[in-house]
């Protein structure tokens, strides 16, 4: 039996009747940009995140850029702070508002953003910090707030992946005015495309984001600002609200798969699970041994894996001139070379999990 890193199917068969539900309004009213199904998204988003307000984007990518934006990001002698372990989009928001990249090493247990590393890589010029809920996982917010106080830097946080995450029971957007999301696919709340959110509970801020979108208008043809064009498409929100109600259920479901992982592996040669308590586990990461051959023995029993991300940005080409070479971030550099990602997604099986996970096992004992 074949295990895929996710299915789609499965997902769109249990909501089916609501997706086509939503379509049914939009092919009724026939608006397809920022219409009925964005609004009504946006707002139900917002309070299942616990936020006062969201505006939509085409991309998790153009919500990380609009919120730099609108935080005062946009120039070269401006610095951004950024983990080297993340999505390579992560970088590319922060570069396009044309400030200066800074890398920061990670904490090799949680692989997230290391507070004490980034505040000593803090410089006069930084003016913001994005912090990313990698794998599902929440940054320490509390430490990475403090330091951003101190040194006069806004927060971006890059929750791309953590779709329902709290930190100590609070909701996100109490600990900074912006908080991005991604409805890539694969997410915990994913679309069938592109698309992508900024929470805030800052009225005004969402008043200017959403100018800012929308090609710098308010409605009409007149440009007041130098805004963007990006823009979440109606039959996008119409499956995203159909898969939001879904989603602490989901959610719930994926943290019991991950504990059946955890279960499975305890003690394993050569296999150290990426662990928190605090998560809601988008990804299952292990750090693995001969972690390509591991992926190919996988393969051969159709099992599929995904590494995230293979390497860090401060290596990555497009990213070159930020000061820093092979080896000033060993934790980083490391952890690509080991990290690998196993099947976690709504709908897997129990017994999918305990198969994957015998599997390697019997690679290493």
């Amino acid at each position: 039996m074949k295990i895929p890193t996710v299915d789609f199917r499965l997902i769109l068969n249990a909501t089916e009747p609501e997706w086509r539900a939503h379509l049914a309004e939009l092919f009724d009213r026939m608006h397809f940009i920022l219409g009925d199904q964005v609004r009504a998204f946006e707002a139900e988003f917002a309070s299942a995140m616990c936020a006062k307000q969201c505006v939509t984007v085409g991309t998790g990518t153009a919500a990380i850029e609009i919120a730099l934006r609108d935080a005062g990001v946009h120039h070269p002698k401006q610095e951004v702070l950024l983990p080297a372990l993340t999505a390579p989009f992560t970088g590319i928001a922060a570069a396009s508002t044309g400030a200066a990249l800074r890398f920061a090493d990670i904490n090799p247990d949680t692989l997230l953003l290391d507070p004490q590393d980034a505040g000593d890589r803090l410089t006069r010029h930084t003016k913001a910090i994005v912090p990313v809920h990698l794998y599902g996982q929440v940054c320490d917010l509390r430490a990475l707030r403090e330091i951003a106080k101190l040194n006069r830097a806004v927060i971006v946080q890059d929750a791309c992946q953590a779709h329902g995450a709290r930190y100590r029971g609070r909701p996100l957007t109490d600990f900074s005015p912006y908080v991005a999301y991604s409805f890539y696919p694969t997410k915990n709340l994913g679309a069938l495309g592109d698309g992508g959110a900024i929470l805030t509970n800052s009225a005004p801020t969402a008043r200017r984001m959403s100018q800012f979108r929308d090609g710098g208008r308010r409605g009409g043809q007149v440009a007041y600002v130098k805004g963007v064009n990006s823009r979440l498409d109606e039959m996008q929100a119409c499956y995203l609200r159909a898969f939001l109600p879904h989603l602490d259920e989901w959610n719930a479901h994926r943290a019991k798969l991950a504990a059946l992982y955890l279960e499975i592996l305890q003690g394993c040669p050569g296999v150290r699970p990426v662990r928190t308590s605090n998560s809601v586990w988008h990804l299952f990461v292990i750090r693995a041994s001969r972690r390509d051959k591991l992926r190919g023995h996988l393969a051969s029993h159709g099992i599929g894996t995904g590494i995230h991300y293979p390497v860090p940005l401060h290596l990555m080409p497009a990213f070159a001139g930020n000061g820093l070479k092979r080896g000033d971030l060993p934790h980083a550099e490391r952890a690509c070379r080991e990290i690998l990602s196993l099947p976690l997604y709504p709908y897997l099986s129990e017994d999918s999990v305990a198969q994957v996970a015998e599997t390697i096992r019997r690679f290493y004992v």
